[in-house]
């Protein structure tokens, strides 16, 4: 392999910087006519919960932007290597690790490079385990309304949120969507999701679900027991259900899986996001009885697999992130810090222009409004106008339209959470007065 010389260049200044990411960079998630009009952050360096703009201020992150000893020594050792039909000792040992974590049941991974794969291979997973298994005709899929699995065709194919779907609609797969009601009287809406697994379980593959909070619909958080009785549901239909743990697991909703809320287990659990957090690196989790549908002849094995999947740098990270979970304690670390995120949202509840306060571990979301104007949705404009507030105030609060919410790192340190909440309180009082 030719080796890879790192050539010396001039560091470049803020505004060349931005010049050429407007000239050249297509961001996501991202109006491009309004982005070119306004000043980004330009972010030089990271430490702990703050990023460094280019002009030397420092923001506190509120969102957990999307470990370094261990990859430097794996780079030197093994930087690559494909997974299709190899071993690697960090490979093995992160497999074993991440199912002594998981909920019980979970004794396969298989490895992808973030969380949309990680969906797209349960999503085909499934369709093949039933074709393997007699039961060919279960080939459609049901989730939430306002569920969000990922930008790649599969995963979007799920997604119930429009905005996401409209401008791919005719290549998407078929999905049905039911509603999904948040804390409190779940029971009606769980007939409706009842109803369409139980007339239509034949052609099901199956359930796919964010655990006791969608992130994208707006931090929406609904009871555990709505999905205690989803996994009774599929048992009873023979209908696979596949969760989706790649924005709350890794503790974010309290435990260190969203599952957890509720006592169960998955047929397929997808991971992502925190498990590695800046090398590609997922994972898709899977029962004996889902990868025993695959053994036999070569026609029966998932002839799935990208470039990175299980790649041995991301592996390296993503073990010495569970080793740092269990030496630091950091789930139980995070108790009081998410004791004082309730406290501040349920503050923020009580102001005029503020609704629908809500937060589940190191969760805090609520609803900004302006009298006699209608909630914008995930494209409304008010929440980016507490944005621009919490930015003049050294804060990177990105918002989900007029929901505002933040997510901080679980390690953030207390007095970095005080005065990121702070700066949220300051800002929707500065928008709505």
């Amino acid at each position: 392999m030719r080796a890879i010389v790192t050539r010396p260049q001039e560091p470049m200044n803020r505004a060349d910087i931005v010049a050429m990411d407007r000239a050249r960079v297509w961001h996501p998630y991202t109006a491009m006519d309004e982005y070119v009009t306004k000043d980004p952050l330009v972010v030089r360096e990271a430490r702990g919960a703050r990023l460094y703009d280019a002009d030397g201020r420092s923001y506190l992150d509120g969102n957990s932007s999307w470990y370094v000893a261990r990859v430097q020594a794996q780079v030197a050792e093994l930087a690559h290597c494909s997974m299709a039909g190899i071993a690697h000792e960090n490979g093995a040992r992160l497999a074993e690790a991440l199912c002594e974590h998981a909920p019980p049941g979970m004794t396969r991974a298989f490895f992808t490079d973030d969380g949309s794969t990680a969906i797209e291979a349960a999503v085909k997973m499934a369709v093949q385990y039933w074709q393997q298994s007699g039961a060919p005709d279960k080939t459609r899929f049901v989730a939430l309304e306002g569920a969000f699995h990922g930008d790649s065709i599969g995963a979007a194919s799920l997604g119930g949120m429009e905005v996401f779907r409209r401008p791919f609609g005719g290549i998407l797969f078929d999905c049905v969507h039911v509603p999904l009601a948040e804390r409190g009287g779940y029971e009606r809406a769980f007939e409706a999701l009842s109803r369409v697994v139980r007339e239509g379980h034949e052609s099901i593959a199956a359930v796919v679900v964010e655990p006791v909070v969608q992130g994208s619909a707006g931090m929406r958080i609904y009871d555990a027991g709505y999905l205690r009785e989803l996994r009774a549901l599929a048992d009873r239909h023979d209908v696979l259900l596949i969760i989706d743990e790649v924005f709350t697991g890794y503790g974010r909703t309290g435990p260190m899986w969203g599952a957890d809320h509720a006592g169960v287990s998955a047929d397929l659990m997808c991971l992502g996001k925190a498990m590695s957090p800046f090398l590609p690196m997922g994972a898709t989790l899977a029962t004996d009885r889902v990868q025993d549908a695959f053994r036999g002849p070569k026609s029966r094995a998932f002839m799935y697999g990208h470039t990175l999947f299980g790649n041995p740098l991301g592996a390296a990270l993503a073990l010495e992130v569970l080793d740092v979970y269990r030496d630091e304690n950091v789930l139980e670390l995070a108790k009081p810090k998410a004791a004082r995120i309730a406290a501040a949202f349920d503050r923020l509840g009580t102001r005029s222009g503020v609704t629908r306060t809500r937060s589940l571990g190191m969760i805090g979301a609520a609803d900004v409004e302006e009298a006699g104007k209608a909630d914008g949705g995930y494209l409304g404009v008010l929440g980016w106008r507490v944005y621009d507030e919490a930015r003049k105030r050294g804060a990177y609060l990105r918002p989900l339209g007029d929901t505002i919410y933040v997510t901080p790192p679980l390690t953030i340190a207390d007095d970095d959470l005080d005065a990121l909440l702070a700066i949220v309180s300051d800002s929707v009082d500065a928008v709505l007065g």
